[in-house]
């Protein structure tokens, strides 16, 4: 597990590297608006209307004609918004149209979840989930790239610039690569494993420091469930504190040999 873990660390960072690169690029984009391309040429491109963006995801969905790739990080997706997307895509998987998507293990609770990849890997698609490190975006036929803005609910940022594009597609598959097929039932054996794993997330997030509400979006789980998890660890450590705990699981240096005599 432990390349695994390495390799989820590392997208996850340099995830958070691009993140911060395009937001440095958003208030030099919002003092241009009044000076934009009106003629769609250009390679970025945030839209914060949510209604805005979704008729963007069903004007691209329409002329994707090879393969969407999709990030859902947050656990189970709502009910209105499978029935939403439903429809697009199984039009999308009759036409031939590839599709991957990952979402979290926690989305493996969902039933509606469960129930849309029941339908849609019954027609071709795949599905898989993964602990951390998710992004969430969408790319249509390598080409353009969807991808949520932080702190902008509803907001997305449209990417055409290739090597943009080409980056958020690498990310996507270093995550492909480290992610679980997603089983529309999961078992007794299946679901400890996948706790089992959730909890070391949980370890590991806890000793960088991070607060409950922090983890819990992290995680794609409700912050009530967070704690829980997080109790249950301090009891196994026997931490008295948060504080105590991310230091008894944090990674210590060995200590250096004594000189010799």
């Amino acid at each position: 597990m432990a390349p695994l873990a390495l390799l989820v660390r590392e997208t996850h960072d340099e995830m958070d590297r691009l993140r911060g690169r395009l937001e440095a690029l958003v208030p030099a984009y919002e003092a241009g608006t009044a000076h934009r391309d009106t003629s769609g040429a250009g390679h970025l491109e945030l839209v914060t209307d949510l209604g805005a963006v979704r008729g963007l995801i069903a004007e691209l969905a329409a002329a994707c004609e090879q393969e969407l790739l999709t990030s859902q990080p947050g656990g189970g997706r709502p009910p209105e918004s499978l029935e939403e997307s439903i429809g697009r895509d199984e039009s999308l998987l009759a036409r031939g149209v590839r599709m991957r998507t990952i979402y979290q293990h926690t989305a493996r609770y969902s039933r509606p979840t469960a129930a849309y990849v029941e339908r849609v890997t019954a027609l071709g698609a795949q599905v898989r989930t993964l602990g951390d490190g998710l992004m969430r975006m969408l790319v249509f036929d390598g080409r353009t790239g969807l991808m949520a803005v932080p702190e902008r609910s509803g907001a997305a940022l449209v990417v055409r610039e290739p090597s943009v594009v080409h980056f958020m597609i690498s990310a996507f598959e270093r995550s492909w690569l480290g992610a679980e097929p997603f089983p529309t039932s999961v078992g007794p054996e299946a679901a400890r494993s996948i706790s089992d794993e959730l909890r070391q997330t949980i370890v590991r997030l806890l000793s960088e420091g991070l607060e409950d509400k922090v983890i819990a979006r992290r995680l794609g789980m409700s912050e009530r469930t967070c704690q829980r998890h997080i109790a249950e660890i301090m009891r196994a450590v026997g931490a008295k504190s948060r504080f105590q705990a991310g230091y008894l699981l944090s990674p210590h240096p060995a200590p250096a040999p004594a000189p010799p005599d």
